[in-house]
């Protein structure tokens, strides 16, 4: 990322920097762990336990040819199974200590997906107009997810969409690379390993601590840095849920 921003130097140029110098201080012990989804979970996003890798490429569902894995909730009813409750938030990471958690979207938050790229200029834009960005993390493999309040269904319209709705083809040209985590959809929530022998994880880019912001005040800027990358890298284009 250039410190130079639209030909300009000077705060834009000093956001840059401190974005790719950006690096969470995220425990790798259990008691880091667990502090962490702790203060998400105190940030009102609701967790449940998921799946993790193992011996590289393997999952821990024990799955012949798990399609995503270290990525799912060990539950099938992870939707009502998730949960904000502190003592239940120890308990599973205290009795599962290797596994992965999700949260749920699309009940006090949602969750705004995009390529990494884009998302780290989307986020130097936003950051430099002064707009409330709210909680962020970054994904080894490629992705920035920006965490927000809750569409849910808006009064002033009959039907707000499932989240499988912004992954189908004919969304593509107007939210290209975009995915919508809302209703019926889940995210890994830091810290969290993905599958490989390199160490990829995902992390906080920017903490729970931050007030979740309204997802329209990021749309624009997001779908313009998706548009812009896009045509790039269309390897980054959504892919069904």
């Amino acid at each position: 990322m250039s410190a130079e921003f639209d030909g300009r130097t000077g705060k834009q140029g000093k956001i840059s920097q401190w974005l790719r110098g950006r690096r969470p201080k995220e425990a790798a012990d259990d008691g880091g762990r667990e502090d962490l989804l702790l203060a998400a979970a105190a940030a009102g996003l609701p967790l449940a336990p998921a799946a993790h890798p193992v011996s590289g490429y393997r999952c821990s569902c024990d799955r012949v040819g798990c399609p995503t894995p270290g990525r799912h909730p060990l539950s099938f009813a992870w939707h009502t199974q998730s949960t904000t409750d502190r003592a239940q938030i120890e308990r599973w990471a205290r009795h599962q200590p290797q596994a992965n958690f999700i949260t749920a979207t699309g009940t006090t938050h949602d969750v705004l997906d995009v390529p990494l790229d884009a998302g780290r200029e989307a986020l130097e834009r936003l950051l430099a107009a002064g707009v409330e960005v709210g909680p962020v993390a970054e994904s080894d493999d490629g992705r920035m997810l920006f965490f927000t309040l809750t569409r849910g269904t808006p009064e002033d319209e009959d039907e707000w969409w499932p989240c499988q709705l912004d992954c189908h083809p004919e969304t593509m040209d107007e939210h290209p690379g975009l995915r919508w985590h809302c209703r019926g959809s889940y995210v890994l929530v830091p810290p969290a390993r993905l599958p490989g022998d390199d160490g990829q994880a995902v992390h906080w880019f920017r903490g729970p601590e931050h007030p979740l912001p309204d997802p329209l005040t990021l749309l624009e800027s997001l779908t313009d840095a998706c548009a812009k990358y896009a045509g790039e890298d269309q390897a980054t284009w959504p892919t069904r849920h």
